[in-house]
């Protein structure tokens, strides 16, 4: 019979695979606890979260046997709750700056994802990048229209002055 607090914790995982974009199992082993209170408020800044609990209860919350491969060792789980990219994109650069994590597997969407998608994945632009890129490219045709409409009478102006400065010459 599972223990009250372990039924908890699946709970727990569970409501938080269902408000998260995208998941993220990996190793944490070989960091320090300073580490991981870095990787913590770096993701908290990006609407993401760090959850540490047994791979057991991980595997009874995604799905039983859906992440059994990487199930093993000492293992977190990043939720990235605001966008599917943003949390991902900080545990990369950490993985990057530290080296002392190993990215296992990715969940999203009911599918499971391999080191290499979850990867992918971190390099996609996050939801504000898209938005700031949209934004300009729907604003660029506007500036080029204000420009060729302003273009007639900036001309007309220039040729007045250089009229003007060859006649006081």
């Amino acid at each position: 019979m599972p223990s009250k607090k372990n039924l908890e914790q699946v709970e727990i995982l569970q409501n938080k695979l269902a408000q998260a974009k995208s998941v993220v199992v990996f190793d944490y082993s070989g960091t320090s606890v300073n580490d991981q209170v870095a990787l913590r408020s770096a993701l908290e800044e990006v609407g993401g979260e760090m959850f540490v609990t047994k791979n057991t209860l991980i595997d009874l919350a995604v799905g039983k046997g859906k992440l059994i491969d990487s199930l093993t060792g000492m293992n977190a789980v990043v939720f990235s709750n605001e966008d599917a990219v943003s949390a991902l994109k900080q545990l990369f650069k950490f993985h990057e700056d530290r080296g002392q994590l190993t990215i296992k597997q990715g969940f999203m969407d009911d599918k499971v994802l391999s080191p290499a998608e979850v990867e992918a994945l971190s390099k996609l632009p996050s939801k504000q990048e898209l938005i700031s890129t949209l934004i300009i490219r729907l604003k660029g045709p506007q500036f080029g229209l204000v420009n060729a409409l302003k273009a007639g009478s900036r001309d007309l102006v220039y040729a007045l002055r250089a009229i003007r400065d060859q006649k006081s010459e």
